[in-house]
């Protein structure tokens, strides 16, 4: 467990906040921040060490011990930051979705793009086998970008059920877990719970968030640990494929309407800005669009190189 100073550990709440303003996003990944800002491995380590040897040592009231050996202080400071993000900046996320998608989606295309290079710097040899686990990541992620959200149940099975799943691509860099919960027609009544306190169904999502997180965070560390390079493909694919979802400028196909009888966007397809314009009716906000892409790449590139010769490296 490494010991941080005060500054460390405010730096440490900020990525927090970060991976919950991105996780907040369908299309964007709360794992693509960790991995570009240095913590991923430290986050994967940590996740694991919630173990038997832990349960031991905590029924065993030695507290010191078991704090140290799940990396306590890095979990609480980086998880408050990220549930301090999710709770305040929720409205404010969709708030942009809503009435700005164009310049939100614009600045993650640019995040993302920079993302699965920074990532992808960190394959040493890109072989045939590497490649081809890298088109593999990129064609999953792109099935899930274009699949149909469906009508699913509201009994709590199902909720644990997807915060099982929604948090196993929570922590995978390209695939969004937001999204994920899109799919399974569950992200605005997970979303609607938070903002309403709804404990019970928040409690029960949890509960399956930390069921999944422990279990698929041994497999990705497993993998890492034994086919480096072919998973750092897999998961730079994961983000390239899934820069099909956060292109800013869509037309709707489908809509559907939700519990609130809003009416919401269900299948869309990709257009160029002109194009947008004449079908919407809407300012495409072309230039501005360009320069948050921008800044969103020269973001993370400043990110990585800040923290790359610091970070662990994965």
């Amino acid at each position: 467990m490494q010991r941080r100073s005060l500054k460390e550990y405010l730096l440490l709440f900020s990525k927090g906040v970060g991976m919950g303003a991105a996780d907040v996003v369908p299309g964007v990944s709360g794992g693509t921040i960790a991995f570009i800002t240095g913590i991923y491995e430290e986050l994967l380590s940590s996740i694991r060490s919630v173990n038997g040897e832990a349960i031991r040592l905590l029924l065993r009231f030695r507290l010191i011990d078991f704090w140290r050996h799940i990396n306590g202080s890095f979990l609480v400071v980086l998880l408050s930051g990220i549930m301090f993000s999710i709770i305040s900046l929720s409205r404010v996320i969709l708030f942009l979705l809503e009435n700005y998608p164009e310049l939100l989606w614009s600045f993650f295309f640019g995040l993302i793009v920079a993302s699965a290079v920074v990532v992808g710097k960190k394959i040493p040899r890109w072989t045939v086998g590497v490649v081809l686990f890298g088109l593999i990541g990129a064609a999953i992620a792109y099935y899930v970008t274009v699949a149909t959200p469906t009508q699913t149940p509201e009994a709590y099975w199902f909720i644990f059920l997807s915060g099982a799943i929604a948090i196993c691509a929570m922590i995978l860099p390209g695939i969004s877990g937001s999204f994920l919960l899109v799919l399974l027609a569950k992200y605005e009544f997970i979303l609607g719970a938070v903002k309403e306190l709804r404990i019970s169904i928040v409690a029960v999502f949890g509960l399956g968030c930390l069921v999944g997180i422990l279990a698929f965070s041994h497999v990705l560390n497993w993998a890492l640990k034994n086919y480096h390079n072919a998973t750092v493909a897999l998961l730079t694919g994961f983000m390239v494929g899934s820069l099909n979802k956060v292109w800013p400028w869509k037309q709707t196909l489908e809509t559907y309407t939700d519990r609130h009888g809003e009416v919401k966007p269900l299948v869309q397809e990709n257009v160029l800005p002109g194009t947008y314009e004449t079908l919407t009716g809407h300012e495409s906000y072309l230039f501005y669009g360009i320069l948050l892409a921008i800044f969103g790449f020269l973001l993370v590139y400043l990110i990585d190189h800040f923290t790359d010769d610091d970070s662990p490296k994965v």
